[in-house]
């Protein structure tokens, strides 16, 4: 098996590590202190074609695979993971729900906005009172002859609420199962429908720069042509869009985990302490030497559970091993990096206090740690 890049996967890596260091770096402490979302950076990341990245050329794509979302998310979230968060969450939950499960009409209406960047689309899933447990969904939708009229509320709901959010797709209930259960089902909600309300912003300790809020649903109503998919297929969409979707935060868990070590270098060489360089002494060294190693075998799990999913291969107890270890890598090294600072790691204006407030979400969001242990063993049949 050979991960080597290819000519053109390094180029697109180089690109895009140009691209944190000389214009998101300069700018990003500030949003995070301002607590605003960066504009200006998405603007731009459109005009590279990063939110077209694993899309068809048809649809404005830019004719890669996940595997190049991956490579870019990685090196965003070197410099920071606000930015790599919303690229991840407009590509893997706002644009690729319709571009795996909708009809040519919602493709041609939705996909060309989103995949220029444009316009951004939020993924409808986790409710207040349920959390991980997405199939305990309480929102509810009822055809009301050629209408759903769509009632309850979501939490958490990346790139939902900002100037160029379009739409987000709802997780709803939409009857029942013939065993009883609930038929589950996903919608396109519109921005700007009667009925749908973003509430203001979370106060958050990390992604400060990212978009992130509660909706709420109220008789909100939108065309039955709004159905995305299958009617009662919304849990197994969802599901596979959650196992593409953490393969992405793997990787962005394994930049954010590389930037401390990129930061613990430069810092290890710069600092002096009794006459010489912090990073002369060996247990700086061996603490930055771990660091790397954790940084490179998650990098290798996540390549691979991105090579089986692009070879049509069975990948979801891969991309949970990739997500699980990765995100709790990236929390061990913002700590270690954070360590290495000493006082000044405490203090916001090094990148490492960033890297230490972002990584804890990581462990969270998009499956907690422990719902990732749970797809893994039940892989292996227990």
């Amino acid at each position: 098996m050979d991960f080597r890049l290819t000519d053109e996967q390094a180029a697109l890596r180089e690109s895009v590590r140009d691209f944190a260091r000389e214009v998101v770096a300069p700018v990003i402490a500030e949003h995070y202190e301002r607590h605003t979302f960066p504009y200006e950076v998405i603007r731009q990341m459109g005009k590279m074609g990063l939110f077209g990245l694993p899309f068809a050329e048809e649809y404005g794509g830019m004719g890669g695979d996940y595997f190049a979302l991956c490579l870019a998310l990685e090196e965003l979230a070197r410099v920071d993971s606000s930015v790599a968060i919303t690229l991840e969450a407009a590509v893997s939950l706002g644009a690729m729900p319709i571009y795996r499960f909708g009809t040519d009409e919602q493709k041609a209406t939705w996909l060309p906005r989103l995949l220029s960047g444009e316009a951004l689309a939020g993924f409808g899933l986790t409710e207040p009172g349920t959390g991980s447990d997405a199939g305990g969904t309480q929102t509810r939708a009822v055809l009301d002859g050629d209408e759903w009229v769509i009632n309850g509320a979501k939490a958490f709901i990346t790139n939902s609420g900002t100037d160029i959010t379009a739409m987000v797709t709802v997780t709803a209930v939409t009857g029942t199962n013939p065993d009883g259960s609930k038929e589950l089902s996903t919608i396109i909600v519109p921005t700007g429908t009667p009925g749908f309300t973003v509430a203001p912003g979370y106060s958050k300790v990390g992604w400060t720069a990212s978009d992130t809020h509660e909706l709420t649903f109220d008789d909100c109503r939108v065309p039955a042509a709004n159905l995305l998919g299958e009617r009662g297929r919304g849990f197994a969409q969802f599901l596979r869009i959650l196992d593409e979707g953490r393969i992405a935060i793997a990787a962005l868990a394994v930049g954010l985990a590389q930037g401390c070590v990129d930061e613990s270098i430069r810092y290890a060489k710069e600092r002096h302490a009794f006459g010489r360089p912090i990073g002369d002494n060996q247990a700086i060294q061996f603490k930055i030497a771990d660091m790397e190693l954790k940084a490179h075998t998650a990098r290798l799990a996540y390549y691979d559970a991105a090579a089986r999913m692009l070879a049509g291969e069975p990948f979801k107890r891969q991309a949970a091993i990739a997500k699980l270890h990765a995100s709790t890598i990236a929390v061990d090294n913002a700590r270690e990096a954070t360590q290495i600072h000493g006082g000044y790691g405490f203090m916001n204006e090094y990148p490492v206090a960033r890297f230490w407030r972002d990584s804890k979400i990581l462990e969270i969001g998009e499956g907690t740690s422990e719902v990732q242990r749970m797809i893994i063993a039940r892989d292996l049949g227990l």
